[in-house]
């Protein structure tokens, strides 16, 4: 897409703007921390703009050398050649800028939760959402960040029957966000002694994490009983009160959440879980309403929608909405292997943005 000289201009005059604000003595500290917040946004755009800006000047400079009938042949060979050194430069460099022009999600730089629920195939399905769940954590441990374990129903066999985690970190949700969908695995398990392939499946969601001051929740609106946690899943069985189960009475939404001994953090954490869901409902809603920014994306993020499959007898990960296969499955599943798979999907989404914008520019 072509970004007009204007434009650039624009985004350049704002940048030194912001900086100007930033510098007067009698600026309030609240003002003074939006500015720099703003600053922050718009400085990597502004110098985006500013490379674009230089290689077309001095194509243009260039070009100008090499017009005359006058000009000495020597002086216009070497001007043509950087010309074409430039021209090659500039696609990237519109590229880039284009990248940063693109409508954000605003949750992009929110902390990601994870949860991650078997599905059809029973035992297996548990042992592939335990699968899941350990590709998740070394992945994060790649990218530096924080996860943590909210909630979690082992399965007797090994696995997760269902584990809700909280992903803190630079990007987080940014790059998990297209994991939402049904994961399904097909290998010889364990327990088989035929040697036959089952197929089995598990649900993966990823929800941006709000802060309280994002979702409002009325008292009124909560209904909240205290219990004895059963010790389901392997977990230790409470000689107290201490499980909590909170219904939001206007939409039906219930937590429940008794992996604590401590009934405050139980309730702490289910308050958690319950702020993400009506975050992402309220962000369904509103994309609901943005249908065509949402036919963009790669995938609809629908949680029914089978998304990818991981085959072991062929050692490959096929990810169907882009139609990638990489026979690299260990890799993978260990985590850093991962990261090309998220990249890819990042690139297909950032590529059907590009062409959205430039459809509508």
């Amino acid at each position: 897409m072509h970004i007009s000289a204007e434009r650039i201009a624009q985004i350049e005059a704002r940048r030194d703007e912001v900086q100007a604000s930033m510098t007067r003595a009698d600026l309030p500290a609240d003002a003074f921390v939006k500015l720099s917040k703003e600053y922050a946004e718009i400085e990597p755009v502004a110098n985006a703009a500013r490379e674009l800006r230089r290689l077309r000047q001095e194509l243009a400079a260039l070009e100008t050398m090499t017009g005359g009938e006058e000009a000495d042949p020597l002086m216009r060979d070497m001007a043509q050649e950087e010309m074409q050194i430039l021209k090659a430069q500039l696609p990237a460099a519109e590229r880039a800028l284009a990248l940063h022009l693109i409508p954000r999600d605003a949750a992009d730089a929110r902390p990601a939760m994870l949860e991650i629920r078997a599905g059809t195939g029973g035992d297996e399905a548990a042992l592939f959402a335990g699968d899941l769940f350990r590709m998740y954590q070394r992945y994060a441990d790649t990218q530096g960040w924080k996860l943590e374990i909210i909630s979690a129903n082992a399965s007797e066999q090994g696995g997760f029957k269902e584990v809700v985690a909280s992903v803190n970190g630079a990007g987080a949700f940014a790059k998990l966000k297209f994991e939402s969908g049904v994961h399904r695995v097909q290998r010889v398990p364990a327990t088989e002694s035929g040697g036959r392939i089952h197929t089995s499946a598990a649900t993966v969601a990823i929800l941006p994490e709000p802060e309280e001051v994002d979702v409002q929740i009325a008292d009124s609106d909560l209904k909240i009983d205290i219990y004895r946690a059963s010790g389901a899943g392997g977990q230790h069985v409470n000689t107290t009160d201490s499980a909590v189960r909170i219904t939001h009475l206007p939409t039906g939404l219930v937590v429940i959440q008794q992996d604590e001994r401590s009934q405050h953090k139980n309730k702490a954490k289910a308050m958690q879980v319950l702020r993400a869901r009506l975050y992402e409902a309220e962000r369904e809603r509103a994309h609901s309403e943005q249908a065509g920014a949402r036919k963009a994306m790669v995938g609809s993020g629908d949680r029914s929608e089978r998304i990818r499959t991981y085959n072991f007898p062929q050692g490959r990960v096929t990810d169907h909405r882009i139609n990638l296969t990489l026979h690299r499955l260990a890799e993978i599943l260990e985590g850093p292997g991962l990261a090309e798979v998220i990249d890819a999907l990042i690139a297909e989404d950032e590529a059907a943005r590009l062409a959205q914008l430039d459809g509508v520019g």
